[in-house]
């Protein structure tokens, strides 16, 4: 039989063995999208991208999402707000208010609510998916302390992450002023106040923001232009940039078999963290949606428009600026004058110095850690918090130093809901963020280092089966078995001994503080068991399993085991 040599390459030159098919349209496109712009190679390579897969993972996501849902609502609404001081008489459809005086902003937001179809609704879904990107932006960060996902090299993207919390929480400022009701007209004041409390400039940064005397007519076209240009500028760029070192330094995930520094175990992004990502934007925005249609929030037509001669009575920001509303409530009157002026210590520290140290010291929470530590080392896995005393029960304390604050926040709702002395509930606030925060260290410390001396009983004892047996000396014990093999693996992997570089002596040989500090870091860490232990414990364990094995399926009266001159409390089990 003949071969047709008409259609087989002659010579593995450059021209094509065989003629190409015409391209379609769509991929005449991508390919001219590629040849220019690469994106052929990034896809590639992002498709392949592996992510571990552990429900913590997706806090961020919860955050990245709602953000999303704040750019499409913030986007309708913004074409139908009028961001103007120029007063008016409202004519609208909202009968209570009809016929008063108001500004552009208050009337647009009305109309927002009662005549644009669907206004009301994204209205109150933009305001609640505020509420949660930052929620979920200071659990996600959480998070990532108490596991040491901030540790090397990944200290930028903290600092990223604690730069967008305090951008958020600009942003949502900026955000409820806008309406210029009664309420975020307060608010407003109450900021003006603030600034006017910084010595020596105060009155200037004032004049400047307000365009004047405050009220002014520049505030809310101001802030407009902050809340819908510059600040959602600067936070896209930094998520961002948050996410590309995220996929640069690969995820980091928990301890596990086959789990190393230099791997990552999950899935690909495409077609599996694809899916989960899409299902978790629609879980966020329906959770988001049902918040927006049946819980109202800042009803504005409550409050009414703006009048510098009037105040809500209980008046109170949203949640997250609730702790500095709350450090000024408690802080006392204190007040100093120099050269005919006056320093209002009462105003500049609690709501311009504290929150400002406060950001700093969470910023420089990785950096404080490495230097005490010495650790240069770059981790991928994460820790169990229980594994980190020192750094759990810091975190906890500063957890409870914001508590307290916000708490103070509300010291009147409180007073008036449980009938008791605001001012006895101010004076145990004022002592509660000092010795709050220290109370919940020394817990938090004392209670890790107990979780870690339990852990290593169920490594060396192994877990307990419902088995009691009788020792010859006639007490009773519970028998125990191995633990699973992967709950033993991820016990284990962690450090012995004191991580990192040991710091410098002074020339006297006495300790530098960078030492002393240090050996508080570690001071009553639990060391994980030995080899050695860990070897005779198996051995042991394989013999107690056996003898079990034995029983199976058959009553056992509890002197089964009387024969065994070594109880599990005076001999250790593992596997």
């Amino acid at each position: 039989m003949s071969t047709d040599t008409s259609k087989v390459a002659a010579s593995n030159g450059t021209e094509a063995a065989a003629p190409a098919g015409k391209p379609t349209k769509a991929g005449a496109a991508a390919n001219w999208a590629d040849e220019r712009l690469g994106i052929g190679g990034l896809s590639k390579f992002l498709s392949r991208k592996i992510f571990p897969d552990h429900w913590s993972f997706m806090l961020g996501e919860i955050a990245l999402w709602s953000f999303v849902v704040l750019l499409v609502t913030g986007t309708f609404l913004t074409l139908w707000f009028k961001p103007s001081m120029a007063e008016i008489t409202y004519q609208g459809s909202y009968a209570p208010l009809r016929g008063i005086d108001m500004s552009e902003a208050m009337a647009s937001t009305l109309d927002i609510s009662f005549d644009v179809r669907g206004g009301l609704l994204l209205r109150q879904v933009h305001h609640w998916a505020a509420m949660l990107f930052i929620a979920s932006m200071m659990i996600h960060m959480m998070r990532v302390f108490f596991t040491g996902a901030h540790r090397k090299p990944r200290e930028i993207n903290w600092v990223i992450g604690a730069t967008l919390l305090l951008l958020g929480t600009l942003e949502g400022f900026t955000g409820y002023s806008l309406p210029d009701d009664l309420l975020s007209g307060t608010g407003i004041r109450a900021a003006d106040g603030f600034m006017m409390a910084i010595p020596i400039v105060g009155t200037y940064l004032s004049f400047f923001l307000f365009g004047g005397e405050f009220p002014g007519d520049d505030i809310i076209p101001r802030l407009f232009t902050i809340h819908v240009l510059l600040i959602p500028a600067i936070l896209l760029a930094l998520i961002g940039a948050h996410l590309i070192l995220l996929i640069y330094h690969k995820h980091t995930q928990w301890p596990g078999p086959g789990r190393t520094e230099k791997n990552v175990v999950g899935y690909p992004m495409v077609p599996n963290y694809i899916s989960k990502m899409t299902g978790f934007f629609f879980i966020t925005f329906g959770v988001t949606a049902l918040l927006g249609a049946f819980f109202s929030l800042n009803p504005v037509w409550k409050f009414g428009p703006y009048d510098p001669t009037k105040v809500t009575a209980g008046s109170q920001p949203d949640w997250y600026m609730g702790w500095p509303d709350g450090a000024l409530r408690i802080m006392p009157g204190w007040e100093s004058h120099f050269w005919g002026s006056t320093w209002s210590w009462n105003i500049f520290f609690p709501v311009i110095v504290l929150p400002m140290a406060a950001w700093m010291v969470v910023l420089m929470l990785p950096f404080i850690e490495a230097w005490i530590t010495g650790d240069k080392r770059e981790h991928h896995l994460l820790q169990r918090p229980r594994n980190a005393p020192t750094r759990t029960a810091t975190f906890v304390a500063l957890m409870t130093f914001y508590a307290g604050f916000w708490a103070a926040g509300g010291n009147d709702i409180i007073a008036i809901k449980f009938d008791l002395s605001i001012n006895q509930i101010t004076y145990f606030l004022r002592a509660f963020v000092f010795l709050g925060p220290i109370a919940a260290f020394i817990i938090t410390r004392r209670w890790c280092i107990s979780l870690q001396r339990h852990d290593n009983e169920k490594l060396l004892h192994g877990y307990e089966t419902g088995t009691v047996i009788r020792t010859p000396e006639g007490a009773y014990h519970e028998k125990h078995l191995p633990l699973p093999e992967d709950e033993a693996f991820a016990m284990t992997v962690r450090d012995r001994g004191r991580a990192g570089e040991e710091p410098e002596l002074k020339k006297n040989g006495k300790l530098s503080f960078r030492a002393k500090l240090r050996a508080f870091y570690y001071d009553h860490d639990v060391d994980k068991p030995t080899p050695e232990e860990l070897s005779e414990a198996h051995h042991h364990a394989e013999h107690e399993a056996h003898a079990l094995a034995a029983h199976e399926g058959h009553q056992v009266d509890g002197h089964d085991f009387d024969d065994h001159r070594h109880s599990a409390i005076e001999e250790p089990l593992s596997h």
